[in-house]
Protein backbone atom coordinates (compact mmCIF):
# COMPACT_ATOMS: atom_id res chain seq x y z
CA UNK A 1 0.00 0.00 0.00
CA UNK A 2 1.24 3.51 -0.80
CA UNK A 3 2.40 6.09 1.75
CA UNK A 4 3.10 3.50 4.48
CA UNK A 5 5.91 5.59 6.01
CA UNK A 6 3.70 8.68 6.06
CA UNK A 7 0.83 6.76 7.63
CA UNK A 8 3.16 5.72 10.46
CA UNK A 9 4.33 9.31 10.86
CA UNK A 10 0.75 10.64 10.95
CA UNK A 11 -1.31 7.90 12.66
CA UNK A 12 -5.03 8.29 12.20
CA UNK A 13 -5.72 7.63 15.88
CA UNK A 14 -4.02 10.94 16.72
CA UNK A 15 -6.26 13.04 14.50
CA UNK A 16 -8.40 15.72 16.15
CA UNK A 17 -12.07 14.79 16.43
CA UNK A 18 -13.31 17.99 14.80
CA UNK A 19 -13.96 17.55 11.04
CA UNK A 20 -11.59 19.40 8.71
CA UNK A 21 -12.14 20.28 5.05
CA UNK A 22 -9.20 20.86 2.67
CA UNK A 23 -9.47 21.87 -0.99
CA UNK A 24 -6.58 21.51 -3.43
CA UNK A 25 -6.63 24.27 -6.04
CA UNK A 26 -4.61 24.93 -9.18
CA UNK A 27 -4.34 24.95 -12.95
CA UNK A 28 -4.99 21.98 -15.21
CA UNK A 29 -2.09 19.52 -14.95
CA UNK A 30 -0.48 20.98 -11.83
CA UNK A 31 -0.89 17.78 -9.78
CA UNK A 32 -4.06 18.31 -7.72
CA UNK A 33 -5.34 14.73 -7.98
CA UNK A 34 -2.08 13.26 -6.73
CA UNK A 35 -1.96 15.58 -3.72
CA UNK A 36 -5.66 14.96 -2.99
CA UNK A 37 -5.04 11.21 -3.04
CA UNK A 38 -2.02 11.49 -0.75
CA UNK A 39 -3.87 13.56 1.84
CA UNK A 40 -6.92 11.31 1.73
CA UNK A 41 -4.99 8.06 1.91
CA UNK A 42 -2.65 9.09 4.72
CA UNK A 43 -5.30 10.70 6.91
CA UNK A 44 -8.12 8.34 5.93
CA UNK A 45 -10.35 11.18 4.84
CA UNK A 46 -13.10 11.14 2.26
CA UNK A 47 -11.73 12.14 -1.15
CA UNK A 48 -13.67 14.00 -3.82
CA UNK A 49 -12.25 14.29 -7.32
CA UNK A 50 -13.16 16.28 -10.41
CA UNK A 51 -15.83 14.56 -12.51
CA UNK A 52 -13.53 13.83 -15.46
CA UNK A 53 -14.22 10.14 -16.05
CA UNK A 54 -17.61 9.65 -17.74
CA UNK A 55 -18.01 13.40 -18.09
CA UNK A 56 -20.59 13.74 -20.91
CA UNK A 57 -19.22 17.09 -22.17
CA UNK A 58 -15.44 16.99 -21.79
CA UNK A 59 -14.49 15.40 -25.12
CA UNK A 60 -16.84 17.68 -27.05
CA UNK A 61 -15.63 20.70 -25.07
CA UNK A 62 -11.99 20.28 -26.05
CA UNK A 63 -12.99 19.82 -29.69
CA UNK A 64 -15.21 22.91 -29.73
CA UNK A 65 -14.82 25.08 -26.64
CA UNK A 66 -17.10 27.82 -27.88
CA UNK A 67 -19.97 25.43 -28.50
CA UNK A 68 -19.72 23.50 -25.23
CA UNK A 69 -18.20 25.86 -22.61
CA UNK A 70 -21.47 26.84 -20.98
CA UNK A 71 -22.71 23.24 -20.83
CA UNK A 72 -19.46 22.00 -19.31
CA UNK A 73 -19.23 24.76 -16.73
CA UNK A 74 -22.81 24.22 -15.58
CA UNK A 75 -22.10 20.49 -15.33
CA UNK A 76 -18.99 21.08 -13.20
CA UNK A 77 -20.83 23.60 -11.04
CA UNK A 78 -23.67 21.16 -10.45
CA UNK A 79 -21.35 18.28 -9.56
CA UNK A 80 -19.21 20.39 -7.22
CA UNK A 81 -22.32 21.70 -5.47
CA UNK A 82 -23.37 18.08 -5.02
CA UNK A 83 -19.98 17.39 -3.42
CA UNK A 84 -20.40 20.40 -1.13
CA UNK A 85 -23.72 18.98 0.05
CA UNK A 86 -22.14 15.60 0.79
CA UNK A 87 -19.37 17.24 2.79
CA UNK A 88 -21.86 19.23 4.85
CA UNK A 89 -24.31 16.37 5.33
CA UNK A 90 -21.68 13.98 6.72
CA UNK A 91 -19.62 15.43 9.60
CA UNK A 92 -16.24 13.92 8.75
CA UNK A 93 -12.98 15.29 7.39
CA UNK A 94 -12.62 15.53 3.62
CA UNK A 95 -10.26 16.63 0.87
CA UNK A 96 -11.45 17.91 -2.50
CA UNK A 97 -9.73 18.18 -5.88
CA UNK A 98 -10.52 21.77 -6.98
CA UNK A 99 -12.90 24.15 -5.23
CA UNK A 100 -16.29 25.27 -6.48
CA UNK A 101 -14.96 28.83 -6.33
CA UNK A 102 -12.46 28.13 -9.11
CA UNK A 103 -15.31 27.48 -11.51
CA UNK A 104 -16.77 30.94 -11.06
CA UNK A 105 -13.50 32.82 -10.39
CA UNK A 106 -11.18 31.19 -12.94
CA UNK A 107 -12.72 29.09 -15.66
CA UNK A 108 -15.99 30.83 -16.50
CA UNK A 109 -14.46 34.35 -16.57
CA UNK A 110 -11.55 33.14 -18.71
CA UNK A 111 -13.87 31.44 -21.18
CA UNK A 112 -15.97 34.60 -21.30
CA UNK A 113 -12.93 36.80 -21.92
CA UNK A 114 -11.68 34.69 -24.82
CA UNK A 115 -15.10 34.60 -26.46
CA UNK A 116 -16.00 30.98 -25.68
CA UNK A 117 -18.97 32.01 -23.52
CA UNK A 118 -21.22 34.87 -24.60
CA UNK A 119 -22.59 37.55 -22.27
CA UNK A 120 -26.01 35.93 -21.92
CA UNK A 121 -24.63 32.52 -20.92
CA UNK A 122 -22.02 34.06 -18.64
CA UNK A 123 -24.56 36.12 -16.72
CA UNK A 124 -26.86 33.10 -16.47
CA UNK A 125 -23.98 31.04 -15.13
CA UNK A 126 -23.07 33.64 -12.51
CA UNK A 127 -26.71 33.87 -11.43
CA UNK A 128 -26.78 30.11 -10.86
CA UNK A 129 -23.70 30.42 -8.67
CA UNK A 130 -25.13 33.37 -6.72
CA UNK A 131 -28.19 31.26 -5.91
CA UNK A 132 -25.92 28.48 -4.66
CA UNK A 133 -23.58 30.69 -2.65
CA UNK A 134 -25.76 30.92 0.46
CA UNK A 135 -25.59 27.15 0.84
CA UNK A 136 -21.81 26.87 0.53
CA UNK A 137 -19.30 26.38 3.32
CA UNK A 138 -15.74 27.49 2.50
CA UNK A 139 -12.95 24.99 3.10
CA UNK A 140 -10.97 25.22 6.31
CA UNK A 141 -7.85 25.40 4.15
CA UNK A 142 -7.06 25.87 0.45
CA UNK A 143 -3.79 24.45 -0.81
CA UNK A 144 -2.91 26.27 -4.02
CA UNK A 145 -0.50 24.36 -6.24
CA UNK A 146 1.18 26.46 -8.88
CA UNK A 147 3.59 26.01 -11.77
CA UNK A 148 4.40 27.75 -15.04
CA UNK A 149 1.86 27.14 -17.84
CA UNK A 150 4.61 25.51 -19.89
CA UNK A 151 5.21 23.02 -17.08
CA UNK A 152 1.47 22.36 -16.76
CA UNK A 153 1.27 21.60 -20.49
CA UNK A 154 4.19 19.16 -20.23
CA UNK A 155 2.50 17.37 -17.32
CA UNK A 156 -0.79 17.20 -19.20
CA UNK A 157 0.94 15.51 -22.11
CA UNK A 158 2.72 13.09 -19.78
CA UNK A 159 -0.46 11.90 -18.09
CA UNK A 160 -1.94 11.18 -21.49
CA UNK A 161 -5.65 11.93 -21.23
CA UNK A 162 -6.65 11.89 -24.87
CA UNK A 163 -9.22 14.68 -24.62
CA UNK A 164 -6.61 17.06 -23.11
CA UNK A 165 -3.84 16.65 -25.65
CA UNK A 166 -4.93 19.65 -27.74
CA UNK A 167 -5.24 22.14 -24.87
CA UNK A 168 -3.60 25.36 -26.13
CA UNK A 169 -0.72 26.80 -24.14
CA UNK A 170 -2.35 30.23 -24.41
CA UNK A 171 -5.42 28.91 -22.58
CA UNK A 172 -3.25 27.62 -19.72
CA UNK A 173 -1.52 31.00 -19.58
CA UNK A 174 -4.84 32.80 -19.26
CA UNK A 175 -5.94 30.44 -16.51
CA UNK A 176 -2.61 30.98 -14.76
CA UNK A 177 -3.17 34.75 -14.81
CA UNK A 178 -6.69 34.32 -13.45
CA UNK A 179 -5.38 32.14 -10.64
CA UNK A 180 -2.78 34.78 -9.78
CA UNK A 181 -5.54 37.35 -9.38
CA UNK A 182 -7.89 35.10 -7.44
CA UNK A 183 -5.35 33.70 -5.00
CA UNK A 184 -4.62 37.21 -3.73
CA UNK A 185 -8.31 37.54 -2.81
CA UNK A 186 -8.92 33.97 -1.63
CA UNK A 187 -7.67 34.55 1.97
CA UNK A 188 -10.84 36.56 2.54
CA UNK A 189 -12.63 33.22 2.09
CA UNK A 190 -10.39 30.98 4.18
CA UNK A 191 -6.69 30.36 4.95
CA UNK A 192 -4.53 29.64 1.88
CA UNK A 193 -1.17 27.93 1.52
CA UNK A 194 0.73 28.33 -1.76
CA UNK A 195 3.12 25.64 -2.98
CA UNK A 196 5.31 26.11 -6.05
CA UNK A 197 5.38 22.58 -7.46
CA UNK A 198 8.42 23.38 -9.56
CA UNK A 199 10.39 24.03 -6.38
CA UNK A 200 8.66 21.47 -4.13
CA UNK A 201 8.37 17.92 -5.47
CA UNK A 202 5.24 16.57 -3.79
CA UNK A 203 5.17 13.53 -6.06
CA UNK A 204 8.53 12.01 -5.08
CA UNK A 205 10.03 13.93 -2.14
CA UNK A 206 8.99 12.24 1.11
CA UNK A 207 10.21 15.23 3.16
CA UNK A 208 8.09 17.64 1.13
CA UNK A 209 5.08 15.35 1.52
CA UNK A 210 5.60 15.15 5.28
CA UNK A 211 5.96 18.93 5.55
CA UNK A 212 2.64 19.43 3.75
CA UNK A 213 0.85 16.86 5.91
CA UNK A 214 2.32 18.37 9.08
CA UNK A 215 1.04 21.80 8.06
CA UNK A 216 -2.45 20.36 7.52
CA UNK A 217 -2.35 18.49 10.84
CA UNK A 218 -1.36 21.70 12.65
CA UNK A 219 -4.21 23.66 11.05
CA UNK A 220 -6.59 20.82 11.91
CA UNK A 221 -5.44 20.82 15.55
CA UNK A 222 -5.90 24.59 15.77
CA UNK A 223 -9.48 24.28 14.53
CA UNK A 224 -10.16 21.52 17.06
CA UNK A 225 -8.73 23.57 19.94
CA UNK A 226 -10.89 26.52 18.93
CA UNK A 227 -13.97 24.27 18.77
CA UNK A 228 -13.24 22.95 22.29
CA UNK A 229 -12.88 26.48 23.66
CA UNK A 230 -16.12 27.61 22.00
CA UNK A 231 -18.00 24.56 23.26
CA UNK A 232 -16.79 25.18 26.81
CA UNK A 233 -17.75 28.85 26.59
CA UNK A 234 -21.20 28.05 25.22
CA UNK A 235 -21.73 25.47 27.94
CA UNK A 236 -20.78 27.96 30.62
CA UNK A 237 -23.20 30.55 29.30
CA UNK A 238 -26.22 28.24 29.61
Amino acid sequence: MEYQALKKQFPRREQPATPFFVSVAGNIGVGKSMVTSMIGEVFGWRMFFEPVINNPYLDDYYKDMKRWSFHLQVYFLSKRFEIQKKILDEPASAVQDRTIYEDVEIFAPTLHRIGCMDDRDYENYREIFRNMAAFLQPPDLIIYLKCRPETALERIRQRGRECEQEIPLDFLRRLHEAYGDWIERAPALCPVRIIDTEQVNLRDDARAQADLLAMIRTAHAEKHEQAVVEAARDGGER
